[in-house]
């Protein structure tokens, strides 16, 4: 990591660290007073755009109902395809607190991030000890995309959207498979609620449908 000077703040982002096993315990040995940041969102929909990502470089891979069964007929979800297994959080938060107090990491969450970009820029800014200066005229909310985009009030250059990888059409998914992954990622899910005290309410979003 560059090196920091008084008044600085140097963030580095890799999703993959969260589910990473030697992560944690690299990470702690080089700055234990680090304070860490996970988005996550409904690990179902998570599943969906991971595969929906993949798709889009290799046409030619199973449908998203082949990989993520190991028995379709019994309705056993294949736990080993890594866009299933990076949805148990807990598993992977487990990991984490081996290392690292609660009180060291966010947990930002990704369906708030969309709706309320500048509630959940607020709660990283407190939580890195920074003034509130990303507010809500810092945003704009992408129809096309479907996602806030950050602009510069005082700036009338372009606004930052997400790149062409992000907000692509999900494919169609049959009902069974989704109702079959919610129940897999229920307990789960229950387990993140009650290990980081918040409840992202993913089954009652999913009881709108």
């Amino acid at each position: 990591m560059p090196k920091t000077v008084e008044g600085q703040i140097t963030m580095e982002k890799t999703p993959s660290y969260f589910v990473t096993n030697e992560a944690p315990k690299r990470i702690h040995s080089m700055a234990k007073d680090i304070k860490l940041i996970v988005v996550v969102r409904n690990p179902v929909t998570r599943a969906i755009s991971d595969y929906t990502q993949t798709l889009s470089k290799k046409p030619e891979i199973p449908t998203f109902e082949v990989l993520a069964f190991k028995n379709r007929t019994l309705g056993l979800i294949d736990a080993s395809w890594s866009a299933i297994r990076i949805g148990i959080y807990a598993l992977h938060l487990e990991n984490w607190l081996q290392y690292f107090p609660l009180s060291q990491i966010l947990f930002v969450s990704g369906e708030r991030l969309i709706v309320d970009p500048a509630g959940e820029m607020a709660k990283v800014q407190d939580f890195l000890g920074l003034k509130r200066v990303v507010t809500e005229k810092h945003f704009y909310f992408n129809k096309t995309k479907g996602f806030p985009c950050l602009k510069k009030p005082e700036d009338s250059s372009a606004p930052r959207c997400l790149g062409k990888s992000k907000g692509r059409t999900h494919p169609r998914i049959d009902p069974d498979v989704i109702h079959r992954l919610r129940k897999f990622y229920k307990p789960f899910n229950m387990m993140f609620y009650q290990m980081t005290g918040q409840d992202f309410q993913w089954e009652q979003e999913e009881g709108d449908k």
